[in-house]
C-alpha cells in the first residue's frame, strides 16, 4: 500500500488549531490548470483564500481536493483546490502557520500570459527582517500576503 502524503493531516491540523484559538485560517494556493477559483483574483498564478467557518460553505478537506463554495463579489463560487497546490495555511492574525513545497507546472504560454497581465510590483529595498518578495512571505510567514475577500456565510446546521 502506497504511503499517503502527510501534508493534507497537516493542513487540517493548522486548520483546526487556528479555529481552536479563534484564528482566522487562510490558504495561499498555487493555481493552475486543475485549480478552480475565480481566476480575476489571481495574481502571478497564486490566490490567498480564507477558508474560515464564516467564510465557507460545505467545506471539505479531504486528502486529495479542498472544496467549498465562497461568495467573491456577492457572486457564490464553488472552490476546487488540489491538496498538492497548498503554498501555505495560516493565521491571519499572526501569520504563524505552514507552508510547502509546491511543484509549479504551469505552460509557459500561460505564465507567459499571467505575467503580462499582472506584472510584478516594483518593490523598494527593504532593510528590515521582512521579505521583500511574495514567495519568501509565504515561505517565511513573517508577512502574509493579503486575500482576496472572500465572505460567504457557511450555512448552519
Amino acid at each position: 500500500m502506497p504511503e499517503t502524503s502527510t501534508k493534507p493531516y497537516l493542513i487540517r491540523a493548522i486548520y483546526e488549531w487556528c479555529t481552536d484559538n479563534g484564528f482566522t485560517p487562510y490558504v495561499a494556493v498555487f493555481v493552475d490548470a486543475n485549480t478552480s477559483v475565480p481566476r480575476e483574483f489571481v495574481k502571478n498564478n497564486e490566490i490567498v483564500l480564507n477558508v474560515s467557518f464564516d467564510a465557507t460553505s460545505g467545506l471539505d478537506m479531504g486528502n486529495e481536493w479542498i472544496t467549498f463554495s465562497a461568495r467573491f463579489g456577492g457572486i457564490s463560487r464553488k472552490i476546487d483546490v488540489p491538496v498538492e497546490n497548498v503554498l501555505a495555511i495560516y493565521a491571519r492574525e499572526n501569520g504563524q502557520g505552514m507552508a510547502f513545497p509546491v511543484e509549479r507546472s504551469v505552460p509557459e504560454t500561460l505564465a507567459a500570459t499571467e505575467r503580462e497581465n499582472n506584472p510584478p510590483p516594483k518593490l523598494a529595498p527593504v532593510e528590515s527582517e521582512v521579505s521583500a518578495s511574495p514567495e519568501q512571505a509565504h515561505r517565511t510567514m513573517t508577512k502574509p500576503r493579503r486575500p482576496c475577500h472572500v465572505s460567504a456565510a457557511r450555512s448552519r446546521r
